[in-house]
């Protein structure tokens, strides 16, 4: 009897279950009773499931697959002997072989698949940014399973990938977060786009970003620091301008006062030189009648 298995992979998503194919063709009079099903790890011979005597045979199963695996117990007579595995990890990818007594073996490859998230993106710098600044435009996805292929284009469709830095960094669980750094020159209303391929699902995930890259403007805080200058000279001016006006009207004032008096001074002068001949006229017709 020739036990048969898919040629091809069989894909599980990660805590997902999955069914490794495997089944033979039985006598007519087959009995589950001669049954011996071994499932064990191609690679390092570990015990995954047993079944014989009509039974499971657990006792030297792996833990990592305790609680986790199954058969199809009433397809077994006809021949199926699929291994089911529950809550798939990481870990359970690489090869399985399926052994039944009496018959011949094979194996059946699993791989494991987990999609991305749906990338973020985000700039550094992220403000105030005007063509011809040096931008690093981050993309990242998590989450996923096996290693991403990261494609960068601009809004033309052009590929820009060649400028790229990517980092891909498996967790706990052996999911991969992945990481890419553009480094791009700003030009005004440029769009980037961000795609996360999953090799083995065949999926892409994808976002895009748009820099506006404004034309260089007055800094605000520059704005309002200026404005707050000019108030301050242009009061210092009015205050000057005030004390100047001031000393003016108050030096003219000061020039009239003087010049008021000596008008008074002159006008007093003359009025003594006036007097002075009338005396002397008087003094002399005094001095004639005295001689008479």
């Amino acid at each position: 009897m020739e036990v048969q298995v898919p040629d091809e992979p069989v894909v599980a998503l990660f805590g997902q279950d999955a069914t490794l194919d495997c089944s033979f063709s039985p006598d007519a009079n087959f009995s589950l009773d001669d049954l011996t099903l071994i499932w064990q790890l191609t690679d390092t011979k570990r015990l995954v499931h047993s079944f014989s005597g009509g039974r499971d045979q657990l006792l030297d199963q792996g833990g990592d697959y305790a609680n986790r695996t199954a058969l199809f117990y009433d397809q077994l007579a006809q021949g199926n002997v699929s291994l089911l595995l529950r809550r798939v990890e990481v870990s359970d990818e690489g090869s399985f072989t399926c052994f039944v007594r009496d018959s011949s073996s094979a194996a059946v490859t699993l791989q494991v698949a987990a999609p991305y998230s749906k990338p973020s993106m985000y700039l550094e710098p992220n403000k105030d940014l005007k063509p011809g600044d040096l931008v690093a435009v981050t993309c990242h996805a998590s989450r996923g399973y096996p290693q991403a292929s990261v494609l960068w284009q601009d809004g033309q469709g052009s590929n820009i990938t060649e400028n790229i830095t990517t980092s891909q960094v498996a967790n706990e669980e052996g999911l991969f977060d992945v990481q890419s750094v553009l480094q791009v020159l700003v030009e005004p209303s440029s769009t980037y786009f961000c795609l996360v391929r999953n090799p083995v699902l065949q999926e892409e995930t994808r976002a895009s970003v748009t820099i506006t890259g404004q034309h260089p403007r007055f800094p605000t805080v520059a704005l309002w620091v200026t404005v707050a200058l000019a108030i301050c000279v242009l009061g210092l001016l009015i205050v000057l301008a005030y004390v100047c006006q001031k000393k003016i009207r108050e030096s003219c004032e000061e020039e009239e006062e003087n010049a008021g008096t000596e008008e008074q001074i002159g006008e007093g002068e003359q009025s003594k030189t006036a007097l002075q001949p009338l005396k002397s006229k008087e003094s002399k017709d005094d001095n004639e009648q005295e001689i008479d």
